[in-house]
């Protein structure tokens, strides 16, 4: 398999596919469970203020919901295109839980993060440019070296201001600031972490996690959010998921949704999931045998082989699911979930290997599609999407739908 050197941001080697990105392929066993830990901290159950809520002017509620979305319906429904506009709030959520910066999208570094996105799509399709020293001769290649350059100086700074920090208060004055303030990030995570030789990692070690867990979590959770495309299909879905919501926030006086309320929401969980088994954003995986694998036929896959898993087919297998094209939340039902093996559903991978922030994309896809159901109502465009694989699966030429704004009765 070729490879596609993608050093230079500090996200270490990887294999000219994007499934390795999201779970992180080239990070350390250590870092990799120190991230998984991040999301299922106690502390960070108070952190999904990080998502953007009302009634702050926020990136979602400044461009999503109250002002451009808004302004974009003021006159009927609007034809948009989710996936530019989502994706764009996964990076703004990310970049706030991650360093704790309120970016409304607008920051240099953001737009660096797209652009790195797009020429590593563009250099995926170009083979002879997978060698470093030819693709940085070319136009695109300067391009990949300024775009770097810019998050890698940006982590550079926040880090160092964030270690002067913990140098001057100390880590018991350092973590009980940040409890009181309820702000205890990734990179104040990976500061305070040391190894099982209680060595701390170094600048250069958390910058390429935080390059890592950012490149690999925005588009992928923006893909996810394709289930916009399927209730907009589906009315009946969407209303249901709509009064579920409307229930749940029923006599609050900020309509913010709380930790305690992802629980709370099983129909719009299963929606959710059957859109990510239908429309999985990472659509293949790959994996290295430790040992022989016997297959039921007999035949062995030889130890140190690297086969490639289909999640994408796994997930449109009809020996594995009932009429597996047809969309139908009620597969989730935690009854039939029960019934079905658990490699059945993999959008997250499985296993030791399975993706990091998983609790976090879903945590963000309940929040996003929450808040905007609550507001808006979707409708399918007249032109049919069709599926697109990039590093991630994608609409070609957008997802795009009709947005209309609900009456206040509606809300």
């Amino acid at each position: 398999m070729p490879q596609l050197s993608l050093s230079w941001p500090g996200l270490g080697p990887l294999v000219a596919s994007p499934w390795q990105l999201q779970l992180l392929a080239g990070a350390s066993w250590l870092l990799a469970r120190i991230l998984a830990w991040i999301y299922f901290f106690d502390i960070n159950c108070c952190r999904l203020c990080c998502f953007p809520q009302p009634p702050k002017r926020n990136w979602f509620w400044g461009h999503l919901g109250m002002t451009k979305w808004q302004r974009l319906t003021s006159k009927g429904s609007a034809r948009l295109d989710m996936f530019e506009h989502i994706s764009l709030m996964t990076l703004d959520s990310l970049q706030k839980c991650v360093f704790s910066f309120d970016s409304n999208c607008q920051s240099e570094y953001i737009a660096a993060i797209l652009e790195l996105s797009a020429l590593v799509v563009k250099r995926h399709h170009q083979v002879f440019l997978y060698m470093d020293f030819l693709y940085y001769l070319t136009p695109d290649g300067w391009c990949f070296r300024k775009a770097c350059d810019l998050v890698h100086n940006f982590t550079d700074v926040l880090i160092k201001q964030r270690r002067h920090t913990l140098a001057s208060q100390g880590v018991d004055e350092f973590l009980q600031t940040k409890a009181k303030s309820k702000t205890l990030d990734f990179i104040d995570v990976l500061l305070l972490a040391k190894d099982e030789h209680g060595k701390e990692l170094s600048d250069e070690d958390i910058r390429a996690e935080a390059d890592t867990f950012m490149f690999g979590g925005h588009d992928t959770t923006a893909s996810g959010l394709s289930i916009l495309y399927n209730l907009a299909r589906h009315p009946e879905y969407q209303e249901r998921c709509r009064q579920e919501v409307q229930e749940l926030l029923r006599d609050r006086e900020l309509e913010e949704i709380e930790w305690d309320d992802l629980a709370q929401l099983p129909f719009l969980t299963m929606c959710i999931k059957e859109s990510l088994k239908l429309h999985p954003p990472v659509t293949m995986i790959s994996r290295r045998c430790t040992q022989d694998i016997v297959l039921p036929d007999g035949r062995i896959i030889p130890k140190e082989n690297i086969c490639v898993i289909s999640i994408f087919g796994v997930h449109h297998n009809p020996s594995v699911w009932e009429d597996p094209e047809v969309y139908d939340p009620f597969r989730f039902d935690p009854e039939n979930a029960q019934k079905r093996s658990p490699l059945a559903f993999i959008p997250f991978s499985a296993r030791p290997r399975n993706c990091i922030g998983q609790t976090f994309a879903m945590s963000e896809m309940k929040v996003a599609l929450a808040l905007t159901l609550l507001r808006f109502r979707v409708l399918p465009d007249d032109v049919e999407p069709r599926r697109k694989l990039e590093l991630i699966l994608r609409a070609e030429g957008g997802l795009w739908l009709r947005v209309e704004r609900l009456s206040r009765g509606a809300q």
